[in-house]
C-alpha cells in the first residue's frame, strides 16, 4: 500500500515516490549521514524551523539532498535520496525537497560540492530591506563579496532559481527576497561556515542600524580587497 501524504509545514506535501533503487555506494552512504548532521545542525542552531530548510552534496553526478517534509531527526541511513544532475531520482523513495530547482542550478554552474538553504530570521529580515547586504564586517570577502538579494520568486520554481544564479554571480552566497539564504562550497562544513557566518553578518547589521541617530560604518571596496589578499594565507597549511 502506497504511504499516505502528509502535509508539511511550508504547505508542500511528503510522502514516497517510486525512485531508483540500486545498491548505496559506502561513500554515498558516508556522505548521506554527514548530510543528515549538517541538516540537524541547522535546526540545532536555529536557522530553519521544523523542515524548512534544506542540505544537498554531490558525489560524482549524484546529488544526495534532504527529502520534502520529513524531520530531520527521523532520517535514518534507509532515507538516503538522491537524484542525478537532471533531477530524476536514483536513489531511495523519499521525495526530494521542493528547493530541488536550485540545488541542481547551483551544481551545474559552479564548482559546488555541497549546498545549504536556510530560513535564518535575520537573513531574511535583511532580504526585505535593502537589495545587497551592507559591508558592514571583512568576513564579507568569504563569501566573494558584497552579498546580493536574489528577486521574489515563488519557492520550487524555475524563476527562483535563475533569480538565484544572478546573485550568485562571482558569490558563494546570496539572499533570496522574503525568503531565506543559500550558500554553497568545497565540503558540508564550508556550506555551513558561509551560512552561519551570512546569518551572523545579517544580525550584524540590523543591530547596528537599530542605534537612533547613527549610521553603520562600511567597508570600502580596497579595505575589502585587502582583506582578500589576507584571507588566501589564512589557516593552516598540510
Amino acid at each position: 500500500m502506497a504511504e499516505a501524504l502528509r502535509n508539511t509545514d511550508d504547505g508542500h506535501q511528503g510522502g514516497r515516490q517510486d525512485g531508483g533503487q540500486r545498491e548505496v555506494r559506502q561513500d554515498e552512504a558516508r556522505l548521506w549521514a554527514e548530510l543528515v548532521a549538517t541538516a540537524r545542525r541547522t535546526v540545532a542552531d536555529g536557522l530553519v524551523v521544523g523542515t524548512s530548510g534544506n542540505v544537498s552534496a554531490r558525489v560524482g553526478d549524484l546529488v544526495l539532498v534532504t527529502p520534502s517534509g520529513v524531520p530531520y531527526d527521523r532520517l535514518t541511513p534507509d532515507d538516503i535520496t538522491g537524484v542525478d544532475l537532471t533531477g530524476r531520482q536514483v536513489l531511495g523513495t523519499l521525495v526530494p525537497t521542493s528547493e530541488l530547482p536550485m540545488h541542481l542550478a547551483v551544481y551545474r554552474t559552479t564548482d559546488a560540492r555541497a549546498v545549504v538553504h536556510t530560513h535564518a530570521v535575520h537573513a531574511t529580515a535583511v532580504s526585505t530591506l535593502v537589495p545587497e547586504l551592507p559591508p558592514v564586517h571583512y568576513m564579507t570577502v568569504a563569501l566573494g563579496g558584497p552579498v546580493r538579494v536574489a528577486p521574489y520568486a515563488t519557492y520550487g520554481t524555475g524563476e527562483l532559481a535563475e533569480n538565484m544564479l544572478r546573485a550568485l554571480a562571482g558569490r558563494s552566497g546570496c539572499l533570496l527576497r522574503n525568503h531565506g539564504t543559500i550558500t554553497y562550497g568545497a565540503t558540508l562544513d564550508q556550506a555551513y561556515d558561509r551560512t552561519a557566518q551570512l546569518e551572523w553578518m545579517c544580525r550584524l547589521w540590523l543591530t547596528a542600524s537599530c542605534v537612533p541617530g547613527l549610521t553603520p560604518s562600511l567597508l570600502t571596496e580596497a579595505q575589502l580587497t585587502e582583506v582578500g589578499e589576507r584571507l588566501k594565507g589564512y589557516g593552516q597549511r598540510r
